[in-house]
Formats: C-alpha cells, sequence, structure tokens
C-alpha cells in the first residue's frame, strides 16, 4: 500500500534483483572514524525504538538473523552498514541506525544518539535517502517529528515508512495511511510517497525493494 503507485515492473524486478544476492553485515560503529569509504550510494533505515526496524531489515532481505532484533527497545546503539547489490551491478550500503525515544535510555545516550546521527548526515554525501519508520497503529509521536525536523534543517530526504499494517483492522488501515499523509505534509524534506509494511506479512516489501533500488542507482 501506497498514497500511490510509482513503480514499474521494471522498478520492480531491479529492487527485488537487488535485495536477492549477497546482503552481508560490514561494520557497526559509534563514531564517524572508521566508517567506509563514500564510494556507492547508500540508503538509511531510522526509526523509533521497537518500530520493527529490524524486522522489515531482516523481511526485505529474506535473512531472520541479519539485523538483531529485540524485545527490549533502545538495544541497536550503533550505526550497522550491511553491503548489497555487489553482484547485479549495483553496490550499495543499507545502514541501519540506532533507534531513538525509549523513554528509559538515559538522557545522555539521548544525546550521544544526537550526535551521532547528526555527524552521520552531515559525514555522508551519498546518503540518498533515510527511510524512517512509523509505528502504524500510533502514527507521528513528537520525538518523530523532532527527529523530521532535524532532517530537515539538514536538508536530508526523507520518506515514511508505516510498519506493523497487520496489526490494524482493515478499516483502520486506510485511516492510518491518510492521517500519516495529512501529518508529514508541512515537512519540507519529506518525500510525498507513503509506504506501508508488514514484515510479517511481506505486504510492501517489493515497493521499498523498488524504491530502494530507484535510490542506488549510479
Amino acid at each position: 500500500m501506497t498514497e500511490e503507485a510509482p513503480y514499474t515492473d521494471e522498478d520492480l524486478n531491479r529492487g527485488q534483483l537487488l535485495f536477492a544476492g549477497p546482503v552481508n553485515f560490514l561494520m557497526g560503529a559509534v563514531a564517524l572514524d572508521g566508517l567506509p569509504g563514500a564510494d556507492r550510494p547508500e540508503v538509511a533505515f531510522a526509526g523509533r525504538s521497537n518500530v520493527g526496524k529490524s524486522s522489515l531489515v531482516n523481511a526485505l532481505t529474506g535473512r531472520n538473523t541479519l539485523a538483531r532484533t529485540s524485545n527490549t527497545p533502545g538495544r541497536t546503539q550503533e550505526l550497522n552498514f550491511f553491503t548489497m547489490g555487489d553482484e547485479v551491478d549495483q553496490p550499495a550500503y543499507l545502514v541501519d541506525l540506532p533507534g531513538y525515544g525509549y523513554a528509559k535510555i538515559e538522557r545522555k545516550k539521548v544525546h550521544a544518539w544526537t550526535r551521532l546521527v547528526k555527524d552521520y548526515l552531515r559525514g555522508r554525501p551519498n546518503l540518498r535517502r533515510i527511510m524512517l519508520l512509523i509505528d502504524s497503529r500510533h502514527g507521528l509521536k513528537d520525538n518523530d517529528r523532532e527527529i523530521m525536523e532535524m532532517l530537515d534543517e539538514a536538508a536530508v530526504n526523507y520518506q515514511i515508512v508505516l510498519t506493523k499494517l497487520d496489526k490494524l483492522k482493515v478499516a483502520e488501515r486506510e485511516k492510518a495511511l491518510l492521517k500519516a499523509q495529512a501529518d508529514t505534509k508541512k515537512f519540507i524534506a519529506c518525500h510525498p510517497t507513503i509506504l506501508a509494511t508488514s514484515s510479517e506479512k511481506g505486504w510492501g516489501l517489493a515497493e521499498v525493494r523498488a524504491e530502494i533500488g530507484q535510490l542506488t542507482r549510479f
């Protein structure tokens, strides 16, 4: 489910090929020192703790343990880089950013997260887009809006991906999409197409792959 259907068969096939090949964990980093070179297009995933980010990464790649999943929010506290697309002549990085917004995380860790992500945004000229995950059951929260304002200020393109759509009743799904569309219109760097997904059911995964396939073209 998307706001519109901008993907051709070529886009969908390209996205499928990109994710069908080897997707390997490259490194985790807690600072910009030693990050991989900016030699290929890069797409990053961000979202509140426990939004289903690791589950979505695993579902997109068809691998159950590529990204760590945990019932403990806030577990991922580093930038995790994955390589993909080498065998289809379109190498790219997929980046799993640390989750934000978990109330029990110490304030100093919140500050560390903000500093790390701001440094990352400034230091990655090859970053094509942030895929910002939002739980479809709850919509935008205050800290989501804070992150979106930070991305607007940094002029970093980002796109909303609704997660856990299967947890909503059928009648609630369209309402969640429409509300997300209305709530994001004022954010200048937010991509207008909203993607709606369920990692468990596989809904919307082909569209996310196709979007990333478009973004990672040379």
